[in-house]
């Protein structure tokens, strides 16, 4: 039973950490790394990014909304693979 009220504090803790951030910071946007490191790249060494000859043949897709949907899709799709597999082994291991 203590195990259940440690995770829960350190659940609660990190919650509010997390929107304590949120609120005192209210204007930020909250960019990745990546994006930051190639900005940085580009502002002090001159680099261009490179654009691949076949980028105006790729699907581009319509909105925001389509490309969360399909990322969505892709994440859902991968936790069902992988959650067969582990299910299949773990049945294949018990039924010895």
């Amino acid at each position: 039973m203590k195990l259940e009220y440690f995770v829960a504090i350190i659940v609660i803790l990190f919650a509010a950490q997390f929107f304590y951030g949120a609120a005192a910071n209210p204007d930020s946007e909250f960019g990745g790394a990546d994006g930051a490191a190639g900005d940085y790249v580009a502002e002090n060494f001159g680099y261009e990014p490179f654009v691949p000859w076949f980028q105006k043949y790729l699907f581009e897709p319509p909105g925001g909304e389509t490309e969360s949907l399909l990322f969505a899709l892709q994440a859902a799709f991968g936790a069902i693979v992988i959650g067969y597999t582990f299910g299949y082994y773990k049945g294949k291991g018990q039924g010895n």
